[in-house]
């Protein structure tokens, strides 16, 4: 099978623009795809189609009466269920928030809409966002659409999946920990951790704030340019949103990268790196010296520690925010008979939590609590200083770094379920980025067995440019072969 949609999302919006192609055409495309893929991938969990409709109609209508277009025109979009959408259910995957309904837009879904963008509908999750393989979501998990028998990745892998199944033309996902950039490696699709700050992340539901960052997921690198500047820039509603101007990135892709220099950290190729994951990557870096580009390896000593840091400091803002869930205020509020407050908050959040959030909870009070709010928490912090200046150090003799995306290629449907710890360590190689606060990127890069793997790469601060230069020369996209 080949991919779908049949265009690009910047070729969309080009023959929306010039009226060889109407926005409703683009959205039955898109609907259509979704009733032959989703039930057996699982990548929506709502789809707007009478919303979707209203949306393609009016664009068209603004298009025969010659009226200046958004640069999304026509390009159907998908969202990620943790970000807010007026009137329309957002669950975070979670039996805790399912049949809440926001009365306002996150930010970012109403920058789509002013740059009439299609809104499809909502994309299946981990609950709260907290896994790598979509298999926490209380309405089950997400396929992976080269292989049904493989995970999607985490957590965005419906939007993910979407993309990858040509359901959309892009997609929104969160990155807390590697969130967009997993899915986008095992589903062999683009996916980008912008700067901190770049991307507003107002009517996002928090995981772990310090970390949480929106950001695009397409099928090539020249969309993940387009959506990216469509929903980047600088939101006063957001207290940690960057007011410096935001680069035109679809315009620097085509500037050159030879004289670039690359670091390669030693430390991405060590212990628990398949060595199949290792080779492709190494094929993809030679690429790279074949456009001009100078490489060298370096060594970020702190990365040992960057994993354990980040669970501590993850899990503890995640059981700061997730507090308000008790079923009395927020959330879901169990049948039973009220008995004494402390028996019902327990039990409300035991039933409307599942067991990979109630685990990280209990993890971070444990970290917060007196006795040892010093031991982890702090100490995490330090940990945190310490791999950043790795990184800043590392970024005055190399302009970019690469490695791979994931350390393992997608895993079987179930296959590390039972083991939270393993699951954990799938993480190791894209959790810097968060701690750091720097951008990165995913492309496709290869296929093993069948399976995609994927090509990291970090930048400086607000360097997604360069992200994008790099991304363009070293992926692989790779055409047919799905399973949908």
């Amino acid at each position: 099978m080949t991919h779908f949609p049949e265009f690009s999302a910047r070729e969309t919006v080009k023959k929306v623009k010039s009226g060889q192609l109407s926005a409703t055409e683009s959205l039955e495309t898109s609907l259509k795809r979704i009733r032959e893929a989703d039930n057996k991938i699982h990548a929506f969990l709502t789809v707007m189609e009478s919303k979707a409709r209203i949306q393609a109609e009016d664009i068209d209508h603004r298009a025969r009466r010659g009226e200046l277009l958004g640069r999304l025109a026509g390009v159907t979009v998908a969202v990620k269920d943790n970000m807010s959408t007026r009137g329309v259910p957002t669950t975070c995957s979670s039996r805790m928030l399912e049949g809440y309904v926001p009365q306002y837009d996150a930010t970012v879904v109403e920058r789509l809409r002013k740059e009439d963008a299609i809104i499809v509908g909502k994309t299946n999750m981990d609950e709260f966002a907290m896994g790598t393989t979509t298999e926490s979501s209380h309405f089950g998990p997400t396929k992976n659409p080269w292989n049904l028998d493989y995970v999607s990745g985490g957590s965005s892998g419906g939007s993910a999946a979407a993309v990858a199944a040509g359901e959309v033309g892009v997609a929104l996902g969160s990155d807390t920990g590697g969130s967009v950039r997993c899915p986008a490696s095992f589903c062999s699709v683009v996916g980008l951790k912008p700067t901190y700050g770049l991307v507003s992340r107002y009517g996002l539901i928090a995981y772990a704030n310090s970390l949480d960052q929106i950001g695009p997921i397409a099928r090539d690198i020249g969309d993940c340019a387009l959506l990216l500047d469509a929903v980047a820039g600088h939101d006063p509603l957001d207290s940690t949103s960057s007011p410096d101007p935001v680069r035109n990135h679809l315009e620097s892709l085509e500037e050159p990268v030879d004289g670039l220099r690359v670091g390669v950290p030693e430390e991405f190729f060590g212990e628990g790196v398949d060595p199949r994951v290792s080779r492709e990557v190494s094929k993809a870096i030679m690429r790279l010296e074949d456009e001009g580009v100078t490489t060298s390896k370096i060594s970020l000593p702190s990365l040992r520690y960057s994993l354990a840091a980040y669970y501590v400091l993850a899990m503890s803002e995640a059981s700061s925010n997730l507090a308000r869930y008790d079923g009395l205020r927020y959330g879901f509020s169990h049948p039973q008979p009220k008995d004494d407050w402390e028996s019902y908050y327990s039990r409300n959040r035991r039933a409307g939590f599942g067991a990979e959030v109630r685990r990280r909870i209990i993890l971070g009070t444990y970290a917060l609590s007196a006795g040892y709010y010093d031991r982890y928490y702090l100490k995490a912090l330090q940990i945190r200083s310490l791999l950043r200046n790795d990184f800043e150090k590392a970024f005055k003799t190399c302009d970019v770094l690469v490695g791979p995306t994931m350390p393992v290629i997608p895993l079987k449907l179930g296959e590390r379920i039972d083991d939270p710890l393993a699951l954990y360590m799938c993480d190791i190689l894209t959790v810097p980025a968060n701690l750091v606060g720097c951008p990165a990127i995913s492309v496709p890069c290869s296929m093993v067995n069948h399976l995609p793997v994927g090509v990291q790469v970090f930048a400086p601060f607000f360097r997604e440019d360069l992200l994008l230069r790099i991304g363009r020369v070293v992926a692989q996209p790779l055409e047919g072969g799905l399973a949908v």
